[in-house]
Parts: structure tokens; C-alpha cells; sequence
């Protein structure tokens, strides 16, 4: 009640492998992994080849027992899925930089950009097969909180938490650059989607470095065709936008508002029983806010179904994931919800 963190022993994180593609309004539980994890850094700590057979989720923290308290200290592995084994199964880890967080992986599934948030680089990862393997260091001078290619896999953008930008990464083959051509954008950015076209990214701009605070915050718009890259408008969303994604479709994004659901205290003069989705629609180059929809507490983690039909929205104190219906750029909270048997701290999907 108080707001302050306690840490309990570790032992108990697990990922859920949901299929959404057979019956999307009525998803199901495929398989469930234990696997050390963690609820350190934005919901995008793991990603899917596109051809749904590999996953890569970063383990951002270890744990430590000192005395009669646990401490979170930074990790570096990725963890490595292999979806199209009967049933999926763990097969090893990868060694990247400190305390990996949000993490991408290109269309063509050879390429992942990790960003390590502990010591400020962002790792480039090989992908063959099942064999993933460290190529590169970038080193990114601040912290970086996600990254992500653009749908032609020739760029990468990156979130600079601390310094409230946004990174532009040449990629060329396996050789990624930092073009040093920072765009500023709202405070705190941490999350950041590009929509399907690759004309526009979107960041989710938390304004309190990963918590709410009752006041607005925004998503910034970047206009990824202008010569150089520039952002073009902000969107005021409300409190503490963390989850982000964009609809296969095109039309709309969605931000996921914290809204004071979950890890402050509950007599905050800011406090809600539900967080919520809002969506944006893409007309163009012109982005607007046209709706609001209540979820669980504390959402986060935000998936669409693979022809945008649904969205899936993990409400980390809830233990469960609620299922919306998207009817063009209309959504509306089915009332559905996906038990799960812990706190659903990420979600990713593929389309």
C-alpha cells in the first residue's frame, strides 16, 4: 500500500506461449516455460522470428540474497525458445550486455538488435537457424531502453530513456551503424513502434521514468520519409503510457496507459482501479486520439492478432490478459480475459 518495491525470492517466472492465430477471439495456452525473468524495462523484452519457430527473451536482472532482502542486479543473457519443437522447449542462452531490455528481431529472422540498458550499448545478434550468436557491440553513449527495425530492415530506431531521443541506426548486412542524427522527443521515452509502412514511428513517452504521476504524457510522432528524420507532432495520451503497438492493418496504434493502476501507492491522489488503451488513428501522416477502453491494472504489454482483428493486453496485477475487439479503427473490451498462472510483464507477437 505503500508504493515501495519488495523483492521476493526468485524461482517462480515462467513464459506462456498463446496461440492466437487458430481461433483469435478465443486464444489458449500452448505450452508454459519456467524461465528467469523479470519486470525490469519495457514490455518488449522478447521478440518471435517470423516464422514463429525462435524466441529470444532478455533476462534483465539476476537475483541476489543479502541477508533478508533480495537484490536485483543486472544480467546478460538472452534465453533462446525453439517454438517448433513439440512441445517448445528452452535451448541455451546467449551472452550480451548488461541488463538486455527491449530487443527486435528483422523480417527477414537473422538479424536481433538488443538494448542493454546497464552498460548503454546495443547488441547485434546473428540468427541461423536456431543458432543465435553475438556479432557486434554499438556502443550508444546513454541508456537505451528499446529498438527496433524498420519494416525494410535497413534502419533501426532506438530509445534514449535518460536523454528523452530517439537513435537512428543505418543497417547494411549484418553491420549496424549509429548515424548520431538524434530526434528529441516527449520525456522519457520507452517504447517505440514503426508503423507497417515504415513512414511513421511512434514512441511511447512515459514522463516519470517508468512509473506514473497523474499527469498527461504523449506519443511523439516521427516522420520517417523526411530527409532527415524528424518528428512532426505529440500526441497527448494521458498518465504514463508504456505499452505500444500498431496494427498489422495500419490504421490504428494503441498506447497502454499505466494510469496509476499498479506500483504506487493507493492512496495516491492519481490512483485507478483499471489502467486503459488508447487508440490513435493513422490517417497518413496525421495521428489523433479517438478513444479511450478500461483494461485491467497495471497493463502493459500490448499484441495484435495477426490480421488486427483482436488486441491483447496483459494487466500485470490482474495475472490475466484482456481480450479486445477491433472493428476498423474501433475497439471496444470484450469482457473475455486469459487466466494466467503469474504477472504477464511482456507480450510479443508476430504478423
Amino acid at each position: 500500500t505503500s508504493g515501495a518495491t519488495v523483492f521476493s525470492k526468485p524461482g517462480n517466472d515462467q513464459v506462456s506461449i498463446i496461440d492466437i492465430e487458430t481461433d483469435p477471439g478465443n486464444p489458449k495456452i500452448v505450452a508454459e516455460l519456467p524461465l528467469t525473468n523479470s519486470v525490469f524495462g519495457p514490455p518488449t523484452n522478447l521478440a518471435i522470428t517470423p516464422d514463429a519457430s525462435l524466441a529470444l527473451v532478455a533476462n534483465a536482472m539476476a537475483w541476489t540474497h543479502n541477508g533478508t532482502k533480495w537484490a536485483a542486479n543486472p544480467d546478460d543473457r538472452i534465453h533462446l525458445i525453439q517454438l517448433d519443437a513439440t512441445p517448445p522447449k528452452s535451448i541455451g542462452t546467449v551472452q550480451v550486455g548488461k541488463q538486455p531490455s527491449g530487443l527486435s528481431i528483422n523480417r527477414e529472422g537473422n538479424l536481433a538488435l538488443v538494448a542493454n540498458r546497464g552498460d548503454n550499448s546495443i547488441s547485434v545478434l546473428s540468427i541461423v537457424g536456431s543458432a543465435v550468436t553475438l556479432i557486434d557491440t554499438i556502443d550508444m553513449g546513454e541508456q537505451v531502453a528499446h529498438v527496433t527495425f524498420t519494416p525494410n530492415g535497413r534502419r533501426a530506431l532506438a530509445v534514449k530513456f535518460a536523454s528523452h531521443k530517439v537513435a537512428i541506426l543505418d543497417v547494411d548486412g549484418q553491420k549496424v551503424t549509429d548515424t548520431k542524427q538524434d530526434i528529441p522527443v516527449g520525456l522519457w521515452p520507452y517504447n517505440i513502434v514503426v508503423s507497417p509502412n515504415g513512414r511513421l514511428a511512434l514512441t511511447a513517452d512515459n514522463g516519470n521514468a517508468g512509473v506514473s504521476d497523474g499527469h498527461v504524457d504523449t506519443v511523439s510522432v516521427i516522420d520517417l520519409e523526411a530527409t532527415p528524420p524528424r518528428a512532426i507532432d505529440r500526441i497527448v495520451v494521458g498518465d504514463a503510457p508504456e505499452g505500444l503497438a500498431i496494427s498489422p492493418t495500419g490504421k490504428i496504434a494503441v498506447a497502454i496507459l499505466l494510469r496509476g493502476s499498479g506500483g504506487v501507492s493507493e492512496d495516491a491522489w492519481f490512483t485507478h482501479s483499471e489502467g486503459s488503451v488508447v487508440v490513435l488513428k493513422l490517417d497518413g501522416k496525421k495521428v489523433s486520439k479517438i478513444g479511450e477502453v478500461e483494461v485491467g491494472r497495471m497493463p502493459e504489454g500490448a499484441v495484435f492478432s495477426r490480421d488486427g482483428s483482436y488486441l491483447y493486453v496483459g494487466n500485470f496485477n490482474d495475472d490475466d490478459i484482456s481480450i479486445l475487439r477491433v472493428n476498423d479503427t474501433q475497439v471496444h473490451n470484450t469482457g473475455k480475459r486469459i487466466k494466467l498462472s503469474g504477472s504477464p510483464a511482456s507480450m510479443r507477437g508476430i504478423f
